[in-house]
């Protein structure tokens, strides 16, 4: 298995290749509009045919490349099929194994951010989106998200998981590149150490987050598998702009 972490500058996110090396088949997980040409460079230094993009939720903070990227060399969209979004080639369900090559992924439906959260586990790593960031979560205040569901989500199907499984997440904002499952339920402050249902509401209840600047453009672009507006206003552009040498974690 080839595996790459790669880093977006712009909102932090951070996107994973990985590649059989049996086929040379590769797919990219959370790849970001920005970071296209840079994902490519990577994807052809290594040999390999991008045959899939899989975003794990319909992002609010940046644009998705898997459109871009369908068209530039062919790769086909695999998002949760929940979301029914009639861009995808593939919807990826709880319980229906996801395959590239020998490249076996275990989809687990993980809502709480989103309503239509999926995080993905692949070996004994599990990309898990928003749902479980390092020391934090994704917030539920918008995009149908809900508290419970996210409590519900990380504790009864991500911290079940074995203790040594790496958790590699969407973002993280401090430059961290990985956790652990044991990590997280030992010290993370919104989830770990044995929080209750209400102490995790009363987290949640006053995290007094600002709106987020740039969801307004990225969720309807991202309903479409990755459409940047025609509208984006010039504070915003940076967030549409490729950036050929945008950071590799």
């Amino acid at each position: 298995m080839i595996f790459r972490q790669l880093y977006e500058p712009i909102s932090s996110t951070y996107t994973y290749l990985l590649g059989c090396e049996e086929t040379g088949l590769a797919v990219l997980v959370d790849p970001v509009i920005n970071s296209l040409e840079r994902d490519l460079a990577e994807v052809n230094k290594l040999g390999l045919t991008l045959a899939y993009t899989l975003d794990t939720h319909i992002h609010a903070d940046h644009i998705t490349s898997a459109l871009q990227l369908k068209q530039k060399v062919g790769s086909k969209i695999a998002a949760p099929a929940i979301d029914r979004l009639p861009c995808i080639d593939v919807g990826i369900e709880e319980g229906k194994p996801f395959q590239v090559g020998s490249l076996t992924f275990q989809p687990l439906y993980t809502p709480g951010h989103t309503d239509g959260h999926f995080a993905y586990i692949f070996q004994n790593h599990v990309f898990t989106g928003d749902a479980l960031l390092i020391d934090g979560c994704g917030r539920t205040d918008f995009q149908n998200g809900d508290t419970d569901s996210l409590y519900h989500s990380v504790t009864d199907k991500l911290f079940i998981l074995p203790d040594d499984y790496l958790v590699y997440p969407a973002h993280d904002y401090h430059h961290r590149r990985v956790s652990t499952i044991a990590q997280e339920k030992n010290r993370n402050p919104r989830l770990g150490q044995g929080k209750s249902l209400e102490q995790f509401r009363d987290i949640m209840r006053n995290l007094d987050l600002a709106y987020p600047k740039f969801i307004d453009y990225a969720v309807p672009g991202n309903r479409q598998c990755g459409v940047c507006p025609a509208d984006l206003p010039d504070h915003l552009q940076e967030y549409c702009e490729h950036m050929e040498h945008s950071q590799q974690g």
